[in-house]
């Protein structure tokens, strides 16, 4: 038999009382510590019930001491087994007995991670529960419609500003933001493409929205008691028409946004002024519809996109659209040869922006016969059909990066094949 010496430390000791003895069964046993001990002088025996006994000293000590105490204050010991002349629970000894895992199904079996799949790493569009998501506006405005479409069950933070978004995004305050970058009839919105640019968050997602315009106003009030109608930019151009149709020739006055004028209108309860809005802005601000549909276009679609401070993995299974911004130092007669790459290997664009370069906006060329001109200089937003997993985008970029003095690729992402029906132009 072989003796631990009192001297040992205590993981010789453990390395020691471990060790296999060639009488014991195939059958392995794995012990578990749980509180400090002190090495221990007993012998290890040849058996298994010695080697078992051996053991369970190593973590017997703190609990037969507790138990001590509790006997000594009146406690029962009927629970506390006696293992080489000291007290311990048996239920405190810590052995896990592994045995054959395959014949013993009693034991609970730690499950291996599950492995990551293709669709862990790059979620779907339509995957979104939990997820907090800012948009610019108000509860009722079309960006939270764009919200809620683009991530179901999602918790919509509403941002006054379009910067405010982004930075909630970066800050860990929000999850995504969905922000509007074009309307069919209005154009790009170019302050968001500006932030895309100094901002490096990622477009993982995008999704159109048909616009579905409403004149609102207090309960009660008639169109006679008109004399302003107020709301966005933009929606107060794509609806002028049927405005004037309705016979509203009055002032028409900007703001913010759509579901802001409802907001303004129903908190300050102005019964000489209407809000062009969302129909949920009218049921959030207690207004009634004085005209439903009343955009002059049914086609009325605006596109958003939707960030993230990851971009996420390209696939093929699906059409994707790749994003794209670049600059270069030679004008914009090397337009034609970094297009040419696309052309070439048949990938469609379906969007090319020009915006000023802020850190050079105006390039000075001399030339002795003419003089010194001055060239604007641009930047370019180039959306084309194509995921950046496939080879032809890769090829494609490489050879645009040739020609350019700077190639940033804002995403590459599923598109939104959403199908959907014009809305249809009624006024009451």
């Amino acid at each position: 038999m072989q003796t631990l010496s009192p001297h040992t430390s205590n993981a010789l000791n453990l390395k020691l009382a471990l060790r296999p003895r060639h009488s014991l069964a195939p059958t392995r046993l794995s012990v578990k510590c749980l509180f400090a001990f002190e090495p221990p002088s007993h012998g290890v025996g040849s058996t298994r019930a010695d080697w078992q006994s051996s053991c369970a000293i190593l973590a017997s000590k703190v609990v037969s001491q507790e138990k001590s105490s509790t006997d000594q204050n009146g406690g029962t010991a009927d629970h506390v087994a006696a293992v080489n002349g000291h007290k311990a629970a048996v239920s405190d000894l810590n052995l896990v007995p592994i045995g054959n895992l395959e014949a013993d199904s009693n034991i609970s079996k730690p499950q291996p991670p599950k492995p990551l799949t293709i669709s862990d790493l790059s979620p779907a569009p339509m995957h979104g529960s939990k997820l907090r998501v800012a948009y610019q506006g108000v509860p009722g405005a079309y960006s939270e419609a764009a919200a809620g479409k683009a991530y179901p069950n999602c918790e919509a933070i509403p941002c006054d500003q379009f910067e405010v978004a982004f930075s909630a995004v970066e800050l860990w305050i929000a999850d995504r933001a969905v922000l509007p970058v074009e309307n069919s009839l209005g154009g790009s919105i170019h302050r968001n493409y500006d932030l895309l640019l100094r901002h490096r968050l990622h477009i993982v997602g995008e999704v159109q929205l048909p616009v579905h315009h409403c004149l609102l106003a207090l309960p009660g009030v008639r169109k006679d008691f008109l004399t302003r109608v107020i709301s966005h930019p933009q929606a107060l151009a794509q609806c002028e028409h049927t405005l004037t149709k309705l016979g509203l020739n009055v002032a028409r006055e900007a703001v913010d946004d759509t579901a802001g004028a409802a907001e303004f209108v129903a908190a300050n309860n102005l019964r000489d002024t209407a809000a062009i809005a969302s129909g949920r802005a009218a049921e959030l601000y207690g207004l009634q519809v004085m005209a439903d549909g009343i955009q002059d276009d049914p086609s009325n679609v605006t596109r958003f996109v939707m960030l993230a401070r990851e971009p996420i993995i390209p696939r093929t299974d699906r059409p994707f659209k790749t994003s794209i911004v670049f600059a270069h130092d030679k004008g914009t007669s090397v337009l034609f040869k970094v297009l040419s790459a696309f052309a070439f290997r048949n990938i469609s664009l379906t969007k090319i922006e020009s915006r000023p370069h802020r850190n050079r906006p105006i390039r000075l060329v001399d030339d002795a016969n003419v003089g010194t001109a001055k060239h604007f200089e641009y930047l370019f937003y180039v959306d084309f059909e194509a995921s950046m997993a496939e080879v032809r985008a890769q090829n494609a970029l490489a050879e645009v990066q040739e020609f350019t003095s700077f190639l940033r690729v804002l995403g590459s992402y599923p598109m939104d094949m959403t199908p959907w029906t014009p809305s249809s132009s009624r006024a009451d």
